[in-house]
């Protein structure tokens, strides 16, 4: 997401780049460049003029005048407007309540029923929620179906009634079951349609005006850009929802509805979603969006998803084990099925300041595993726990049966000595040591 955007951006605080001083001339160069690249990510005129009238009348203040780096100093604007635009802080959501009842709208295809998996997902295993799902869209069998397997999937029941064709009615059983059994949270996903029409906006008043639900969510396609910005705010002036889901964040977007969706129905994006995998879904974060716009990366973001992967006691074993010079590739296997639950990998490296634009051109996807896994997996538990006793023969058997070349194992099994190395000078305080080694050599 936002590829092309922040490559718009750069080039267009590139015009400062050399400048003594911001001026009038340079800051209207630069920012006839902003609008522009604003404008082909999807953003409305009307919203791109703005944000460059409000970054303008910003960068010609007497402080900014005095600034040596005037191009440094307009990312800065750039960024604090950015963040500014797309709502300044996180917003949570509303879950109190006995139960917490949570409504999901949006248009046919949009992502809602896979959304109310990941929030049930998400709540039961964050927030320690007791979840129950709702299958409120009666006229598209699949999605009953859907959710069902997808709660199945993620160890959440399901509430439907098989062929009733009253939503309100199966909301209002549901929330009973839900009082009765001892759910935390009731998350009641909606039927969509094609495009929006008075029959599906009474529908789901209908709904919400008789469950009187404590969060009200509207379920956009980030890729339908404007459309999205449209729909959202039909959706709102009937419904006056709580917050904004952005979906398929992954796909080919160009950030539009990102930016211009608060400033149109005036109501946060609250998450965000990227691919099809449960776990993937974030809370939508305006600075750090900001960040990676600008290619300043989203290191954050980074940490929090590997911390929700690694746990602290899982991690002193490893550390043990790294000590005792214990590392074997069963446990390299396992830590590589963690770093794949953190989401794409290519996503992953773009957090990194300065990586998105490197690896703009570069495919990478966590296929990029299946060669690895594949030899480790074609080798015996024995030999796994125990890489020194990999002879040439095994080696060939193993190269035979994951559909790889001894090349390929061999490279392997230094690329695993290297990293147990490495890792277990780092886990026997290596770091530290080469630390204060480097705080001597300064103090003399």
């Amino acid at each position: 997401m936002f590829e092309n955007l922040i490559d718009r951006l750069e080039n267009s605080f590139k015009i400062l780049k050399g400048e003594g001083k911001i001026t009038e001339i340079n800051v209207a160069e630069t920012l006839k460049d902003i609008r522009k690249a604003l404008l082909d990510a999807d953003v409305s005129y009307k919203i791109a003029k703005k944000f460059c009238d409000d970054v303008k009348q910003i960068a010609l203040g007497q402080d900014v005048l005095k600034s040596v780096r005037p191009s440094q100093m307009m990312v800065k604007i750039v960024h604090d407007e950015l963040t500014k635009l797309m709502g300044s802080e996180a917003v949570d959501i509303n879950i109190k309540g006995t139960p917490g009842i949570v409504l999901v709208a949006g248009l046919q295809g949009s992502g809602k029923t896979t959304f109310s998996g990941k929030l049930a997902l998400n709540c039961k295993n964050k927030r320690g929620l007791k979840v129950l799902l709702v299958a409120g869209d009666v006229y598209r069998p699949a999605a009953i179906d859907q959710l069902k397997v997808l709660g199945e999937q993620i160890g959440v029941r399901v509430y439907s009634e098989e062929g009733s064709k009253d939503p309100v009615a199966i909301a209002n059983n549901a929330i009973k079951v839900a009082k009765a059994e001892g759910y935390s949270l009731v998350i009641i996903d909606t039927a969509g349609r094609l495009a929006v029409d008075e029959q599906m906006m009474d529908e789901i008043e209908a709904i919400k005006n008789a469950v009187n639900p404590t969060e009200t969510l509207f379920v956009v396609d980030s890729m339908t850009g404007q459309d999205a910005v449209e729909t959202a705010k039909a959706f709102n002036d009937r419904l006056d929802f709580n917050g904004v889901v952005l979906t398929k964040l992954d796909g080919d977007t160009r950030g539009g509805a990102a930016l211009s969706i608060r400033a149109v129905v005036d109501k946060p994006i609250k998450f965000v979603s990227a691919g099809e995998k449960m776990e993937a879904l974030d809370v939508f974060h305006p600075k750090r969006i900001a960040d990676r716009i600008l290619g300043m990366g989203d290191v954050v973001s980074l940490v929090e998803k590997a911390q929700e992967q690694f746990n602290e006691e899982e991690a002193k074993k490893l550390q043990k084990k790294l000590i005792k010079d214990q590392f074997t590739l069963s446990d390299f296997y396992d830590q590589i099925q963690q770093i794949k639950k953190m989401g794409n990998i290519k996503d992953l490296a773009s957090m990194l300041p300065g990586m998105g634009k490197a690896l703009k051109d570069i495919d990478i996807d966590n296929s990029a595993f299946k060669g690895v896994e594949a030899i480790i997996l074609s080798m015996t538990p024995y030999e796994r726990n125990n890489p020194s006793i990999l002879n040439g023969s095994r080696r060939r058997r193993i190269a035979e049966g994951s559909g790889t070349s001894v090349v390929e194992v061999n490279r392997l099994l230094k690329q695993f000595e290297d990293t147990r190395k490495i890792m277990k000078t780092m886990a026997g305080g290596g770091a530290k040591k080469a630390m204060r080694a480097m705080g001597g050599l300064r103090r003399r």
